[in-house]
């Protein structure tokens, strides 16, 4: 038993790797492990990134550029927030320029002083300082000046959505944003922010006042647990409105479209984002709207202008004209420098511009699966289980070769899936399930003693048959020798009136009978994957479904009744010719959960089944002589067993039981149904049906049309006596048609 145990532990720590992995892959969000997971998993995505990078698709239409503010702006124009007038005149150099749309990686969250309201403030009250001063009040406005500028044309502004409801500030314009189908926005499942810093209110009433509508566009980054930005969130949910990100509200504005399409699915109350719709495109997202962003390359991939040179007007308009425009900084003293996936101190309105570029061309994004975990979670089962079964079956070099194989094959397939169908998916838990699952069952087969086929064959030869025992040694990892509970199918035989019989025949005759009985009954049992558990007397024990697995174990197992009772019909010409009285069998069959295994004694063991499933196809056998019917089987294995025609027998409460079962005699298969078969199933169906409603003038006109068409049946009999004492009875309230049998 040394061998078979080594055996075993390897298949053991192999399931138990693979669960603990599946665990592992499955920490729920906002935990350590979780946390743990997806920074090993984003140091993979890095390194597949920037494998890949040399082969993403390259656009040369170059639409974007990138407005710097950077440090040789700050030196030349000065310290920056700048001063509004600043703003609006490097805004009117872009459009002289001829940019498209110009976006904002800027917030204008507080007010800027009027330059006259400051003079006034400082001076002394006077008449006619005011009388100079007032008229040039709005021309000297800052944040008018800036409307002015940029009710030129397409801009749009950055708005900082916050959890804090502190930080509330500024105004939101209305959403481009419609809902396909129309829901509940507040049942969307994008990252809901409470709180917002937006465009100041002078700003906006400035812009009112000039006859436009600002947009804005929110400028939130999305960090992994590591800090690293691999994804982009394309909307944010606030109240009950979906706000758009700055790269997509300036695509939409680039494209000229009105509004923006979010498609949404609904999953179990919540409605998930699946994808968001731009010039008739869709643009695939995660259930909260994100998408990761397809970075061209490392930082300043994109065209940079510096924001000094556009304002003193000798920027490279080639690089203007008909672009969108993002304006941000690459200044390390302005704090905007990001980590990612190509670089540290990457400029944040390069992020924006990477996501923008995306938007126009969909094809450069990847996308990951909201049922990523699942998948993960098959891939790493199917792994699991192959290596568990397959690996200790193998010498140690031949173990190292599979597990190379296993991680070449799960990097490759990823790989493919990444670079064809624009599908990524995590490999952490993948690739360290199969590194461990090998490292244990080098190291266990160093140590083991295996002779596990001697083992095999020396216990399971008194079970099954030898065709069966070269199935179980080809494979000896799918042998339990210790108890298991799983579904199975349990057979039970006895010769009816055995009793008078051997009282008629001398012990001699007796067991002449009995062994020419046995002999091929066993094999018919043998012959359709059962397994012999016991005989008793005249009764035979049998069960499917172990020691090997058999998932047709229901079907397997009336087959063999069907030949049983087929033999036993061809015993009796032999039993008549030798003296013999003619015998009749009984068998009932039942399935579901058993306890299987070795099981007895230090003195006595055997392979066998126990279990209340078990108890109730014991009970089914006795039962067929009171139905007058030769084979009984219980609604679980009628269920299991869909390659035969049943003929509903009774709802019966079997003693010790207090639930009723239903039960049925398999008739045939469908392709052997006779027409007369069928008719008389029809008429049995339709009597039926009247006795569980109650109405039993029709059932007992039916069950007695049924008697004189077929009189050798016991069962229309039955129910022509239960319908006499039943129908004087008023209607019984939640009655559910079955008979309690009080003997076994």
């Amino acid at each position: 038993m040394i061998k078979i145990t080594s055996h075993r532990l390897a298949v053991l720590c192999g399931l138990l790797l693979t669960f603990l992995f599946i665990l592992f892959q499955l920490s729920p969000p906002n935990t350590d492990a979780r946390a743990g997971l997806n920074r090993l998993d984003g140091l993979l995505y890095d390194i597949r990134f920037n494998l890949l990078l040399p082969h993403r698709p390259r656009y040369t239409d170059n639409n974007i550029v990138i407005i710097d503010i950077d440090e040789k702006s700050i030196r030349e124009q000065g310290r920056f927030p700048w001063s509004r007038s600043k703003t609006a005149k490097m805004v009117d150099k872009l459009f002289e320029a001829g940019v498209a749309v110009i976006a904002f990686d800027v917030m204008f969250s507080e007010e800027e002083v009027n330059p006259v309201d400051f003079i006034l403030a400082k001076t002394a009250k006077s008449a006619i300082v005011e009388q100079h001063l007032l008229p040039y009040r709005d021309e000297l406005d800052p944040d008018t000046q800036l409307a002015r500028s940029i009710s030129q044309g397409d801009v749009i502004l950055g708005v900082l959505f916050e959890e804090q409801l502190v930080a509330m500030s500024g105004r939101l314009p209305d959403s481009p944003i419609v809902l396909e189908p129309a829901v509940d926005a507040k049942k969307v499942k994008a990252f809901a922010k409470p709180a917002f810093v937006g465009v100041v209110d002078t700003l906006f009433q400035a812009a009112k006042e000039s006859g436009f509508t600002i947009s804005q566009g929110f400028i939130n980054s999305t960090p992994d647990e590591d800090g690293s930005i691999r994804r982009a969130a394309l909307v944010i949910r606030h109240q009950d409105k979906l706000y758009s990100s700055l790269a997509l509200e300036a695509v939409r504005a680039y494209l000229f479209e009105e509004k923006i399409k979010v498609r949404t699915e609904t999953f179990g109350g919540q409605h998930n984002i699946v994808a968001v719709e731009l010039n008739k495109k869709q643009i695939p997202t995660d259930q909260h709207g994100h998408v990761l962003v397809p970075y061209r390359g490392g930082k300043q991939s994109f065209d940079y202008v510096s924001a000094t040179d556009v304002i003193k007007g000798i920027a490279d308009i080639d690089k203007l004209a008909g672009a969108i425009a993002f304006i941000g900084t690459s200044s390390v003293g302005l704090a905007d420098l990001r980590e990612t996936p190509v670089g540290i101190q990457y400029p944040g309105v390069e992020v924006h511009a990477n996501v923008a570029e995306a938007l126009l061309h969909p094809d450069v994004l990847k996308f990951q699966p909201d049922i990523a975990n699942e998948l993960v979670v098959v891939i790493l089962t199917v792994i699991g289980l192959l290596a568990s079964c397959i690996m200790p079956k193998l010498g140690s070099i031949k173990m190292a070769s599979m597990g190379v194989f296993l991680l070449v094959l799960s990097i490759s397939v990823n790989l493919i899936l990444w670079h064809f169908f624009n599908m990524v998916l995590p490999l952490f838990t993948i690739l360290a399930l199969v590194v461990s699952l090998t490292i244990v069952n080098v190291a266990i087969g160093y140590v083991a003693e295996s002779n596990q086929k001697k083992v095999i064959k020396g216990f399971f030869d008194q079970y099954v048959p030898p065709a069966h025992i070269d199935k179980m040694l080809s494979d000896p990892s799918s042998v339990s020798f210790d108890g298991e509970r799983k579904v199975m199918s349990v057979l039970f035989s006895d010769i009816r009136s055995f009793t008078t019989i051997s009282e008629n025949l001398s012990a001699t005759e007796l067991k002449q009978l009995l062994n020419q009985y046995f002999s091929p009954i066993t094999k018919s049992i043998l012959d359709h994957k059962g397994t012999i558990d016991k005989y008793v007397g005249d009764m035979v024990m049998a069960f499917w479904g172990a020691p090997l697995d058999d998932p047709n174990h229901a079907n397997h197992a009336i087959t063999a009744a069907f030949a049983m009772l087929e033999i036993t019909e061809e015993l009796n010409i032999s039993f008549v010719e030798q003296g013999f009285p003619e015998i009749a069998i009984g068998i009932g069959i039942n399935s579901g959960e058993m306890n299987v295994g070795d099981m007895g004694s230090e003195f006595r063991r055997a392979y066998t089944v126990l279990g209340d499933a078990v108890n109730l196809g014991s009970r089914l056998e006795g039962l067929t002589k009171f139905y007058g019917v030769k084979l009984l089987v219980s609604e679980a294995t009628q269920e299991l067993a869909d390659d035969y025609v049943y003929r509903p027998i009774d709802r019966v409460k079997v003693k010790g039981k207090n639930q009723a079962v239903a039960i049925a005699e398999p008739i045939c298969r469908f392709s052997e149904l006779t027409e007369q078969d069928k008719d008389e199933l029809t008429l049995h169906l339709q009597a039926y049906d009247h006795y569980l409603s109650q109405d039993w003038q029709q059932a007992g006109v039916s069950f007695s049309h049924l008697t004189k068409q077929y009189p050798a049946r016991k069962l229309y009999k039955i129910y022509l006596e239960r319908i006499d004492e039943l129908q004087n009875q008023d209607f019984i309230e939640n009655w559910d048609g079955s008979f309690t049998h009080t003997s076994k």
